[in-house]
């Protein structure tokens, strides 16, 4: 494991229990222990920067947000990937044929034109709450979009995406999704990352759980599925370590002599 020299990690069903809501000591302790070993950390999420999770005594080196379409350091933007506004018109248009309400997010805010359980249910992961704005379709007009949030059922992806061409869907709970630049996912970050670092991909590792994680974990060296993953995104990793609620990441690390 010597050549490994930056690791990423996803948020929900990696580092947070989702049915605790929080993050272990022991799996927050592995994370400031990693860094005081001088691998660099960066957190790969679908969440927005107004969603990311704060840990007690911990900051990661770098953010890949809105599942890789806006990416930053402590120091500067190193991606930013935003959706065309042609298509956030046409996907607004679509979500409304389909009744159903929508989210939209700069890399400042996030505002809805509606709610319904399922995206409540949605935000609730993240302890966020659904905003309702008049100001909707000012903010579609006036802002970088980078990710749209909706409650969705598979059965509806195509009617959802009719007319779409330059933004996809990806999805790590079969009741909700985030729509993402057709150009963009997590992959993408990584990479943008990794030349920011001036890093090649044999030298970093990712640790995820979902569906949305896929390209995550293709783009690295090393990639690791929780126990907890999903069976697609097992097919496609390189190893696999415990369930989050076992503390996986720790006795992963532990075992790997990373810590």
């Amino acid at each position: 494991m010597s050549q490994i020299k930056i690791i990423f990690f996803d948020v929900d069903g990696t580092l947070i229990d989702m049915r605790k809501g929080k993050i272990s000591d022991r799996t927050l302790g592995t994370l400031k222990s990693l860094q005081a070993n001088d691998y660099i950390l960066c957190l790969a999420t679908g969440r927005g920067p107004l969603a990311l999770p704060r840990f007690e005594d911990f900051e990661f080196d770098a953010y890949l947000t809105f599942n890789g379409s806006y990416c930053f350091d402590k120091e500067q933007t190193l991606l930013s990937n935003p959706i065309p506004k042609t298509e956030i018109d046409r996907l607004v248009r679509n979500a409304i044929n389909l009744k159903r309400p929508l989210s939209i997010a700069s890399d400042k805010l996030m505002v809805a034109n509606g709610k319904d359980q399922d995206l409540v249910d949605y935000f609730a992961f993240a302890h966020q709450e659904v905003v309702v704005s008049e100001d909707f379709e000012r903010v579609v007009a006036e802002s970088d979009i980078y990710q749209i949030m909706m409650g969705l059922r598979e059965r509806d992806y195509p009617v959802m995406m009719e007319g779409i061409q330059q933004a996809k869907i990806t999805a790590w709970w079969d009741r909700a999704v985030d729509i993402i630049p057709a150009n963009g996912g997590k992959g993408n970050g990584v990479r943008h990352i990794l030349e920011k670092y001036q890093l090649d991909a044999s030298q970093a590792m990712a640790f995820g759980d979902g569906n949305n994680d896929i390209e995550l974990l293709q783009t690295v060296g090393l990639g690791v599925a929780m126990a907890n993953a999903s069976d697609d995104l097992k097919a496609v990793a390189d190893d696999q370590c415990g369930h989050v609620a076992e503390d996986g990441v720790y006795h992963y690390c532990k075992a790997m002599g990373l810590i």
